[in-house]
């Protein structure tokens, strides 16, 4: 925790007009920052001998679609070195373009993709911004909280055309009817007149 402490104080310090907010949390230092901030302060945590930062583990986001900040981009650095982790983190609004970290991080470069792809967020000067997760032609963003359970589109292999094709999501009910029998009672067997007959004698 000390070693966490240290950290904190160093980052706070060296970056004081650049960090919104520093927190210690499950073993871990949670930062805050504006995204026009975030290549200076990877490029710092990275290459300054007291952080090594060198690993970048993960980007995501986070939906909160009644904000008018609606996305939260959030990092995820490891440094081996000192064994301690960093999650940074800033809120941006819906249409805003943000910074790559792949010319930094290359690893970025498929992380970046992921989040275009799920959540719609672009990202500027990205040597490839395409879906990776989807196919060609999705269209929304799937981890958007306002993206339809069913989705809009299903693909399937067409007997009639031999080939793939695309068409409107329909929801089948053949299977719906469950009859929500717990495996553990065993079956209810229907009996027929006779049997009931033989048991009433016995």
């Amino acid at each position: 925790m000390q070693n966490l402490i240290d950290l904190e104080k160093k980052i706070n310090s060296e970056l004081t007009t650049k960090i919104k907010k520093t927190e210690i949390r499950h073993e871990q230092l949670y930062i805050n920052i504006d995204n026009e901030d975030l290549i200076d302060v990877t490029l710092f945590i990275k290459s300054n001998e007291n952080t090594k930062f060198r690993q970048l583990i993960d980007i995501t986001v986070v939906d909160y679609p009644e904000n008018a900040q609606r996305f939260k981009v959030v990092y995820l650095f490891l440094s081996h070195e000192f064994n301690q982790r960093i999650i940074l983190s800033y809120l941006i609004s819906e249409n805003e373009v943000i910074p790559s970290l792949t010319p930094i991080y290359p690893a970025a470069n498929w992380m970046e993709r992921e989040v275009f792809d799920m959540y719609g967020v672009k990202f500027k000067d990205h040597p490839d911004m395409r879906r990776i997760l989807t196919d060609y032609g999705f269209e929304g963003h799937p981890l958007r909280k306002d993206f339809p359970l069913t989705g809009h589109t299903e693909v399937r292999y067409s007997e009639d055309q031999k080939k793939v094709i695309s068409e409107p999501v329909k929801l089948e009910q053949n299977y719906r009817n469950f009859d929500y029998e717990s495996p553990w009672e065993g079956t209810k067997y229907i009996k027929d007149q006779t049997d009931l007959e033989n048991d009433k004698k016995n």
